[in-house]
């Protein structure tokens, strides 16, 4: 998706769903604006005023590309409202649940949000009406807790309404194309259940649904693409590490391992990087380790992806300190610009970003940290970095003896590196911006050192 506007689609119809999406973050917010955009009458519910009051205005709070056009057209449509009534929700034909579902530190389902979304609906539902799940869950989840919760006010599951669960599977800067292209992963409580929840979203977003045999079955989906994201990741990073030690670049190895045909597709290692982080990535393996192990069955590839991408942020500090160390400057004399502290590239998303721990252990270093992201919230990046944002690159890089690129924002793909005034020399730390061979030939001409992940 090159462009910033995703173009209106207008479906509209006499007969089109009412749709109340319970729980207006990230993955809320881009469902609720994208089903209003296809023509479904929409109410977003929330118990946060002050996002309720924001999306309400077209005021939208999330980085992701098309957002606030869309919003504001749903809104100014009037196909999409935002409130923070639960009794909002009696009138729509489906009721999809999107509220936030961490994991605690031992890795279990932290599920205060979803069971309190349950009991603040479960007096609201009426017969015949379609619940669909979207929450990151653990198995049985939904059967259990979501079940018995709605139907704490009287109507059950199955004989009153529908139940089906319906992973999220999107990714941050790329969900509004995806909500438009992906296939759709449905389970249901029964048969009548399943068939109601595919027939919706085939409707709904015009997609391809895979239906699944149970809601157990579709709750797995989702744990089974981030566990295998995540293994996929920590092999290219340790790719990366071997490759380093005979310099070679990793991204022409994984080129070129990429081209073997391998069952249905191909063998596709994915990328090395600075780290791994995000709301799902860091926190769905161990919620896969931890139902396992209630069941005493001790899963060993979780423990060895996580123990290799959580280490990936000190490694890239390694890496960095040893250079300029190797440049015959000491460390604790040195800058570092870092641009991009997101988690990852073209997204404001600070949630379990690698940045701080790359931050942290260059402090501890004693290395000078200079930081600038135009997505993030400069605040909520000062309390987490614990480093105040510089306004703009220019001021962040100032006399700099590294930039360490943590994130390739669009802002940043046009830096003029001739332009900067940094110390001489200056270390480029490409720690997720994957440049080419000959954008790296680029810096070098310009006197910069190039430094990247097994590259």
């Amino acid at each position: 998706m090159t462009d910033d506007r995703i173009p209106p689609e207008d479906h509209a119809s006499p007969d089109a769903p009412t749709v109340a999406v319970v729980g207006l973050g990230y993955v809320g917010s881009c469902l609720a604006a994208t089903l209003a955009d296809r023509g479904s009458h929409v109410v977003g519910v929330d118990v946060d005023t002050a996002l309720v009051d924001e999306l309400g205005a077209g005021v939208v709070r999330f980085a992701e590309q098309g957002l606030k056009d869309m919003v504001g057209r749903a809104v100014s449509a009037g196909r999409l409202r935002v409130t923070t009534d639960f009794t909002a929700v009696t009138a729509a034909d489906v009721v999809v649940i999107a509220v936030g579902t961490p994991a605690h530190d031992d890795g279990s389902l932290d599920d205060r949000q979803l069971r309190g979304a349950c009991l603040a609906l479960s007096g609201h539902l009426r017969k015949g009406q379609l619940i669909v799940v979207k929450s990151t869950v653990t198995p049985g989840t939904t059967r259990s807790l979501v079940a018995s919760s709605l139907g704490s006010g009287g109507l059950r599951a199955g004989a009153d309404f529908l139940l089906a669960y319906s992973p999220e599977r999107l990714a941050e800067s790329t969900a509004l194309a995806e909500l438009r292209a992906f296939p759709i992963v449905v389970g249901g409580l029964d048969a009548p259940s399943t068939r109601a929840a595919a027939d919706f979203w085939r409707r709904a977003l015009g997609v391809d649904v895979i239906e699944q045999d149970s809601l157990e079955a579709a709750e797995i989906v989702k744990l089974a693409d981030n566990w295998w994201i995540d293994l996929n990741i920590a092999l290219a990073n340790e790719l990366a590490k071997f490759c380093a030690l005979y310099e070679v670049d990793v991204l022409d190895v994984i080129e070129a391992a990429n081209s073997i045909p391998k069952g249905s597709g191909h063998v596709n290692i994915l990328r090395p990087s600075a780290g791994v982080g995000g709301s799902c990535l860091t926190k769905d393996p161990w919620m896969v380790w931890r139902a396992a192990r209630g069941h005493d069955v001790d899963l060993l590839t979780v423990p060895a992806s996580r123990a290799v991408n959580d280490g990936m942020p000190e490694h890239t500090a390694r890496l960095i300190t040893d250079e300029l160390t190797a440049l015959g400057k000491d460390p604790a004399a040195s800058t570092v610009a870092v641009l991009g502290v997101a988690f990852k590239n073209n997204t404001s998303d600070l949630r379990s970003s690698p940045a701080r721990a790359v931050v942290r252990a260059l402090a501890a270093a004693g290395v000078r940290i200079r930081v600038h992201d135009p997505l993030v919230d400069t605040v909520q990046a000062e309390e987490l970095l614990d480093v105040r944002p510089s306004a703009t690159v220019d001021e962040a890089v100032r006399d700099a003896d590294c930039i360490a690129v943590l994130a390739l924002h669009k802002e940043f793909e046009d830096i003029d590196f001739g332009a900067l005034a940094v110390a001489d020399p200056c270390v480029v730390m490409d720690g997720r911006a994957y440049y080419s061979k000959e954008k790296i030939a680029v810096l070098r001409r310009l006197g910069y050192r190039y430094l990247g992940i097994g590259r």
